[in-house]
């Protein structure tokens, strides 16, 4: 779909008589992320999973062209969700699509019906030992934490993602890793990732609005979180029982990429969660 100029793709199943699901993928992934879980909720959900501007199969304009921050990736997927005449919506969010869709849900609070939560963070306690890279770049942005930030873009640590921390390691096959290796390594995709990982501050400094939202609005939420996960902390899982009053909690054996093992257990406890406030 055409949004603002950029071609946005987006991966579409279910009936849309149905309710929908927004899934909304991490870094450095993107819609492939979901491949294993759409069709697990097909049968009971509308599902969506886009890939925002720079990444997977949407469009990737330079840093000039486009103005990649989280605020932007926020509107061109709320506009992407209102060019398919979707008015209300669960969201499923990952890693930065944490990010987007507190973003959505602040601007669209009364749309939300509720969210699950893998491995994304609202609490600055959840940031775990690689947001030290992110860290130094929004103190002292220069050639040199620009140099360390940009070892998160390489083939070594996209593997590391995916593998660290799994239970079930004859499960994660390479697709994953060796897909969005593919991505990241396209020309100017680097600077892209850069300015995103410097725009990330903004992200933290919205923490406490974030949670403001969460205690007024009480969201039904699903916590699926590989607890092995060494990007994002159980802290920062623990965080939104402080905030929610209608959430169930579930730590699984894996690591940041859960839905590599996961996906279908993932989907039963989607369903059986919501099913209890919506049907």
């Amino acid at each position: 779909m055409n949004i603002d100029g950029l071609s946005i793709f987006f991966r579409e199943a279910g009936s849309s008589n149905n309710p929908t699901i927004i899934l909304l993928h991490g870094f450095p992934s993107s819609s492939h992320m979901f491949r294993d879980l759409i069709p697990c909720l097909a049968d009971h959900y509308h599902v969506i999973a886009p890939d925002y501007p720079g990444y997977g199969n949407s469009s990737m304009p330079s840093t000039v062209e486009f103005n990649y921050t989280f605020e932007n990736l926020s509107l061109i997927i709320e506009e992407l969700i209102n060019k398919l005449c979707i008015s209300h919506f669960l969201l499923y969010v990952h890693d930065y699509g944490g990010p987007i869709g507190f973003r959505l849900a602040v601007r669209n609070p009364e749309r939300v019906l509720g969210f699950v939560i893998q491995n994304a963070v609202a609490d600055e306690k959840g940031l775990g030992k690689p947001f030290d890279l992110f860290k130094a770049l929004w103190a002292d942005r220069n050639p040199v934490t620009e140099a360390a930030f940009s070892t998160l873009t390489t083939f070594e640590f996209t593997k590391k993602q995916y593998l660290t921390g799994v239970c079930q390691p004859y499960l994660v096959g390479p697709d994953g890793f060796s897909m969005d290796q593919f991505f990241l390594d396209r020309p100017g995709n680097s600077q892209i990732q850069l300015e995103l990982g410097y725009d990330y501050r903004k992200n933290v400094e919205l923490y406490p609005l974030w949670q403001k939202y969460l205690r007024t609005y009480q969201p039904p939420t699903l916590i699926t979180w590989g607890k092995y996960d060494f990007i994002f902390t159980l802290e920062g899982a623990h965080a939104f029982s402080n905030d929610l009053k209608y959430i169930e909690t579930y730590y699984l054996c894996g690591g940041h990429f859960i839905l590599e093992e996961q996906s279908r257990q993932i989907s039963v406890l989607i369903k059986r969660f919501f099913d209890s406030f919506y049907n």
